[in-house]
């Protein structure tokens, strides 16, 4: 008896070498330097909000698998680059019970209950974030002063003694300041330098996307020089284009949290238009919101909701496809099939 033949869409060939493991092992390799960065930077609280993330979401993953009698998943890696990136976007002072809240957060109720690995519409660590900061806003807001080195003894004075504006508030800080990280802000987004680094790592590496990247960094760049007109000089302040790259979590959220598998396009045009949008976001709430200086959680979080509708919108024709007839109408009012016509 003739077998028919199974069609199905693309991809038809898959690499079964890379595995999740393999990929979130990547990312993780990407992201260390920055931890080490803030752990310089930052001293002991930092390395224990670090270490209290990840272990909580690990945990958080297997306990809840456990009861609800799943597959434990743990050993992909996911649930520890979700610790991770929920430590970076935490200041260095935030209690240690808010990293654990957080992971929480994020593992159950933005990952596991809407199905697991995959499944999650929108990224979990800045869903948390968010979360975190409309429940505890003075505590996300405090900002600690960066001591490089204190965590062995050569810093002159601890972490939590003083509290400082972030750059998008403060204009004192030099481009160089911003790029190497020695400036207040979240543990994850103030080492541009280290960023950078992991960010090349995952595009040579091939697991990310460089249009998201590109098409984030660019547009921002572009809209805030049209804003201000300046690309960058000591007298404009904040109020110029390099300045404004530098500065927040853009480069965090473009290289690690726009680019999430699961809550990106997949087409090339699409993630190019997740770039351009999360960008134009973030550019409106920084140039338009007197009250809250970052935009960058809210642009990939909006973005991350019209993914489906940029997957329909930017999806390839189906090659040698016809179309239906369409129906046509008859004197007695019934279509060509026979049906009546309301």
């Amino acid at each position: 008896m003739q077998r028919k033949l199974a069609v199905s869409s693309s991809p038809f060939l898959r690499n079964t070498a890379v595995s999740t493991r393999r990929l979130m092992g990547d990312v993780v390799i990407a992201l260390l330097p920055t931890a080490l960065a803030a752990v310089w930077f930052f001293g002991a609280p930092a390395l224990g909000l670090i270490l209290v993330s990840v272990a909580f979401a690990v945990l958080s993953e297997m306990v809840y698998e456990r009861l609800t009698h799943q597959k434990n998943t743990i050993s992909d890696l996911s649930a520890v680059v979700t610790g991770l990136l929920l430590a970076f976007n935490l200041p260095a002072n935030a209690p240690w019970w808010m990293a654990a809240i957080g992971s929480v957060i994020a593992i159950v109720l933005v990952k596991q209950m809407f199905g697991g690995i995959g499944q999650n519409f929108i990224n979990p660590a800045l869903a948390s974030r968010t979360i975190l900061m409309l429940s505890w806003a003075g505590l996300m807001a405090a900002t600690a002063m960066p001591n490089g080195g204190q965590l062995f003894g050569l810093g002159s004075a601890p972490v939590d003694a003083v509290a400082s504006a972030t750059p998008l508030v403060n204009s004192s800080y030099s481009l160089w300041q911003l790029f190497i990280g020695d400036v207040p802000g979240m543990l994850g987004e103030t080492c541009k330098l280290t960023l950078l680094l992991g960010g090349i790592y995952l595009i040579v590496r091939r697991v990310i996307d460089w249009r998201v990247p590109v098409a984030f960094i660019g547009t921002a760049f572009i809209l805030f020089w049209i804003q201000t007109g300046v690309i960058y000089s000591v007298e404009s302040g904040t109020e110029n284009a390099l300045y404004q790259i530098l500065s927040g979590g853009l480069m965090l959220g473009a290289f690690f949290m726009a680019t999430d598998y699961v809550t990106c396009p997949m087409t090339k045009l699409g993630r190019v238009f997740m770039g351009v949008g999360c960008a134009a976001i973030l550019f409106v709430i920084r140039a338009f919101n007197t009250s809250y200086p970052e935009g960058c959680s809210f642009g990939i979080l909006f973005m991350n909701v019209l993914t489906p509708l940029i997957d329909k919108w930017t999806a390839p024709r189906s090659f040698g496809t016809v179309k239906p007839p369409k129906a046509t109408k008859t004197k007695a009012g019934k279509d060509s099939k026979g049906g009546a016509q309301a």
